[in-house]
């Protein structure tokens, strides 16, 4: 009986995308580049080492962390630390002779930093740019389940 109101409600596992293609050639790393991987795999698609038997090129351009610091106490020491994590990549079917417009994957946190607790927080500062590259990684999932390739055309 449970079974049918969780698929009547439109419940879906999460890690199984909808894409469209099978076989994804990726150019260029990133952080995330394993994560990415793993979840296309996951997903059934075939990481090619080739880009001429893909179906969608897939191109890191770039990926980054900054800090910045987001208030000071009253003595001038950090209370609270902005961080971010960006990357930049670009795709395109392989039948396009044009790759599609580099595209911009951003997400910040914010914490709170105390000196007297640098060992915890340096450990929280790294989950959190974790947890970023997790996001980041879903949302280039849904990014590329937006991607429909072309049939190749023959000249």
């Amino acid at each position: 009986m449970l079974t049918f109101f969780i698929v009547a409600c439109g419940f879906h596992l999460r890690g199984v995308a909808d894409l469209a293609f099978n076989r994804l050639y990726i150019k260029g790393s990133s952080s995330i580049s394993k994560d990415l991987a793993s979840t296309l795999r996951t997903n059934g698609v075939n990481i090619v080492s080739q880009p001429e038997d893909a179906e969608i090129l897939f191109e890191f351009m770039s990926d980054g962390v900054e800090k910045r610091i987001l208030s000071l106490g009253g003595t001038g020491s950090v209370r609270e630390f902005e961080l971010f994590y960006r990357v930049k990549f670009r795709i395109r079917a392989a039948s396009e002779e044009l790759w599609g417009p580099e595209q911009m994957i951003e997400s910040r946190r914010d914490f709170s930093y105390l000196d007297t607790e640098l060992l915890a927080k340096s450990y929280e500062e790294t989950m959190l740019y974790e947890d970023m590259r997790r996001d980041a990684t879903r949302e280039l999932m849904r990014r590329l389940v937006a991607q429909k390739p072309k049939a190749k055309t023959l000249k």
